[in-house]
């Protein structure tokens, strides 16, 4: 099989981390990166479709599209889907399943427009073979992907399985762990690549901590992962995708600490669980302790970034309280730092008494977040800041030109 063949792909991720993604594509060697709502789009060859599974943080799928048509209804999409010569992707003795997305006033049943491209896979086997394929809801063994904006319709296959999210190191969590994707996302639109300490003093079950000593190793998010949907594709290289999960040559020496505490013992434990599956408890420092008890900070210039809690589970007055000792602690203990916060009421914001630099919309799931910047100087604010200088060897992609989709 020629692998440098190439062909257009689609990567899907979170809302507001569709430039990140773009970047991250981009450092692998990714070509015609164009970003889209919650994707982007590119153009590589199978070993780039591995990579971007492997080593991509903020995507959530990797898509490759196999047929672009235009429909109006649903039985259009059938005959469309069915014209497909379906051998060359699927046989009778393994199962599938289909995922659809639709933005369209023409499709309003996005599980009927799933149903009719089943029927179509099915109906061509059954005229064929006399017999189908079966689908599986559960664990298929391909998976394909039918997204209709308005009148136009793309079928793709699915390479990854599993959102990527799922990076197979979380043992245990608590009530409300953060995505891994939007935790990478935070720290690379911070900036941080490891050149610092790096503090989360409010770490629940550890996913930016995970997250933050994986970019400051160099060590690939999907490197956890037991499987992924490709190994199932007939044209799948075993030869080449074990070199592209065996190659350490991105790993990087991290010479400072990462730094988590919480003040819940049980969050605590949970997120040594995580760590420690991670194969990352030689990087990361954990110990049971409040905001409220950080009256030194380790030597500066560090990171801090945390996601406290919103009010979702606690009294209002406690959270205005919690906030407000952060901004405190901030001001008087993390000198010399820039410090990052999650949160999406503007209150929350208002407590911490401290003016923000940038600010990044992001989603926290369903809810619309901020996260704000803080750079904690002693004394008068310098008229020269410092300008983070990126060392990783993946930050080559900052800085070129990428087009926005239309």
């Amino acid at each position: 099989m020629n692998t440098s063949h190439t062909y257009p792909m689609i990567a899907k991720t979170m809302a507001e981390l569709e430039d990140v993604l773009a970047e991250e594509l981009i450092g692998i060697g990714a070509e015609n990166v164009e970003i889209g709502t919650r994707m982007v789009s590119f153009t590589g060859d199978k070993a780039l479709m591995y990579k971007a599974n492997i080593h991509c943080r903020t995507a959530l799928r990797i898509l490759k599209p196999i047929l672009t048509f235009k429909a109006e209804n649903a039985d259009e999409v059938y005959d469309e889907v069915k014209k497909m010569n379906w051998d060359e992707y699927l046989s009778i003795d393994k199962t599938f399943a289909v995922d659809s997305v639709v933005y369209s006033h023409v499709f309003t049943h996005s599980k009927f427009v799933a149903y009719r491209v089943k029927d179509a896979i099915a109906d061509y086997f059954m005229e064929k073979y006399g017999k189908r394929p079966s689908v599986s809801v559960s664990n298929p063994d391909l998976v394909f992907n039918i997204h209709i904006t308005h009148k136009t319709c793309t079928l793709s296959l699915d390479s990854s399985g599993e959102s990527l999210h799922k990076r197979g190191y979380r043992v245990a969590q608590t009530e409300a762990p953060l995505n891994e994707v939007l935790a990478a996302g935070m720290i690379l639109k911070s900036g941080w690549r490891g050149e610092s300490t790096f503090i989360d003093p409010m770490c629940g079950s550890g996913t930016l901590l995970i997250e933050a000593a994986m970019i400051a190793l160099g060590i690939p998010p999907g490197i956890h992962r037991k499987h992924f949907a490709f190994e199932n594709w007939n044209d799948f290289d075993e030869g080449l995708f074990s070199e592209i999960y065996n190659d350490d040559s991105g790993a990087r020496d991290f010479p400072y600490r990462i730094i988590g505490s919480d003040i819940s013992p049980k969050a605590v434990a949970v997120a040594e669980k995580n760590i420690r599956n991670a194969g990352l408890k030689n990087y990361i420092d954990l110990e049971v302790k409040s905001i409220q008890q950080y009256t030194k900070a380790p030597q500066p210039p560090g990171v801090l970034m945390t996601n406290p809690p919103y009010g979702e589970r606690i009294k209002v007055d406690d959270i205005e309280e919690l906030y407000a000792t952060i901004g405190e602690r901030l001001k008087h203990v993390f000198i010399g730092y820039r410090a990052y916060i999650l949160s999406y009421k503007k209150e929350c914001f208002d407590k911490i008494g401290l003016k923000a630099g940038k600010r990044f919309p992001l989603f926290n799931g369903q809810l619309e977040c901020e996260m704000r910047e803080y750079e904690i100087f002693s004394g008068k604010r310098k008229e020269q800041k410092k300008k983070y200088i990126h060392k990783s060897k993946n930050d080559k992609a900052f800085g070129k030109k990428i087009n926005p989709k239309r």
